[in-house]
C-alpha cells in the first residue's frame, strides 16, 4: 500500500478481510502462535525491571511514524526493536558491574538507575535508527531538528543490528489482531472485521501508550495485591511479550466498544480459536477499556460467575505457551 501521500490511517479503508484462503490463514495463525510460545519461554526468568516501554517514548515513535506517513505495522515494529535493543543493552551493563564488583556488592535495583545513564546519551539516535530499520525507507532524520550524520545514523542501525544478531523482522501484535480478525470472519463473527479493525488499531495504540498502567493493574490483580513483590514482578514477565494474549484482549475490547451484546460471543470465538481462557481474554479486555476509554466494572456484561484471571497469575504464566495446542478447527465451524 502506498503510504506517501498522507498520515498513516489514511489507507484504513482499504484494508480487506476475506481474500485469503482459509488455509493460508490457518498456516499464518499457527506460525504466529509458535513465534509467541518462543517469545514467551524466552521471557521466563528475565529481568523484568528492564522495561522501555515508556509512554514518552511510544508517543515519540507514534508521531514520528506519522509524520513521515509510515505503515502502522512501522510503529509496532519499532517499538519492539528499541525495547529488545534497550533491553540487551541494559543488561550488558548490568553483567559488566556484576564483573567488576562481585555478586556480594551488586544489586540491580540500587544501581539501575544509576547506570541508565550510560544508555541516555545516545538514547534519540538509536530510537531514529530502530524506526529507519523497521520502516525499510530512506532517509527522513532531517525533520528531527537532530543533527545527524548519514554515516552515523549508519553506524547506530548497524550497533542495533549487531546486538540483536540481525533478528528484527519479528511479528508484531498487529500481525496477531488482524490474522485473528481475518479468522472470526470466516467463523461468521456477528461483528464485521472492517468495524472491528478500525477500534483494534486505536485500542492498540493506547496499550502502548499506556503499557505501563495496563500491566501494572493486570499484576495486581492477578497476585491479589496492590503492591506486588519484584519477584512477582520478575514471574509476569512471560505475559507482557505474550502478543496471542494482547491481540484477544484488544479485540475483545474492541467488540465491546462496537456491540455490547455481541460482546460474550466474540469471547467465545477468540476462546475457541486460540484455546485463551474466556476469563483471561475478559480481564484483558478489561483494562484495555478501564485504561483506555474508561469503561467502569459494571458497563461490562459478566461472562461468567467471575473475572478469575487464571491464566495471568504465576505458576499460570509459565504454561502461557501452551494455550494454542491443536489447528484452529473452528474455521471450518
Amino acid at each position: 500500500m502506498d503510504r506517501a501521500a498522507g498520515p498513516r490511517s489514511a489507507s484504513l479503508g482499504n484494508f480487506q478481510f476475506g481474500a485469503v484462503a482459509t488455509e493460508t490463514i490457518e498456516d499464518a495463525l499457527l506460525h504466529l502462535a509458535r513465534q509467541n510460545e518462543q517469545a514467551v519461554r524466552e521471557a521466563v526468568g528475565s529481568h523484568g525491571h528492564f522495561r522501555f516501554r515508556e509512554t514518552r517514548f511510544v508517543e515519540f515513535i507514534f508521531l514520528l511514524s506519522e509524520q513521515w506517513c509510515l505503515e502502522k505495522s512501522v510503529s509496532y515494529q519499532a517499538v519492539e526493536i528499541l525495547e529488545r535493543f534497550m533491553v540487551k543493552q541494559a543488561e550488558a551493563i548490568c553483567a559488566q558491574a556484576v564483573a567488576q564488583l562481585g555478586d556480594s556488592e551488586w544489586t540491580e535495583a540500587q544501581n539501575w538507575r544509576a547506570r541508565k545513564e550510560q544508555l541516555c546519551s545516545k538514547f534519540i539516535l538509536r530510537l531514529v535508527s530502530c524506526v529507519q530499520l523497521a520502516s525499510k525507507l530512506s532517509f527522513h532524520y532531517k525533520a528531527l531538528g537532530y543533527q545527524y550524520t548519514k554515516e552515523e545514523l549508519l553506524e547506530s542501525e548497524l550497533d542495533v543490528l549487531k546486538s540483536l544478531d540481525f533478528q528484527i523482522n519479528r511479528s508484531t501484535p498487529l500481525e496477531y489482531v488482524e490474522t485473528l480478525l481475518e479468522v472470526l470472519g470466516y467463523n461468521g463473527c456477528v461483528v464485521p472485521a472492517t468495524r472491528l479493525h478500525a477500534t483494534c488499531l486505536s485500542l492498540l495504540d493506547l496499550v502502548y501508550l499506556l503499557h505501563g498502567p495496563v500491566y501494572e493493574s493486570l499484576l495486581r490483580s492477578a497476585v491479589g495485591s496492590a503492591t506486588p513483590s519484584q519477584l512477582q514482578g520478575e514471574q509476569f514477565s512471560p505475559v507482557q511479550e505474550d502478543f496471542m494474549l494482547l491481540a484477544v484482549g484488544v479485540i475483545a475490547a474492541s467488540a465491546f466498544v462496537q456491540s455490547h451484546a455481541c460482546w460474550s460471543q466474540v469471547v467465545r470465538h477468540l476462546q475457541s480459536i486460540t484455546g485463551i481462557a474466556s476469563e483471561s481474554i475478559a480481564e484483558f479486555s478489561y483494562a484495555v477499556l478501564t485504561h483506555g476509554v474508561g469503561v467502569s466494572p459494571t458497563a461490562v456484561p459478566p461472562l461468567q460467575a467471575a473475572w478469575a484471571p487464571a491464566l495471568l497469575s504465576p505458576p499460570a504464566a509459565q504454561r502461557v505457551g501452551h494455550r494454542l495446542q491443536r489447528p484452529p478447527a473452528s474455521l471450518a465451524e
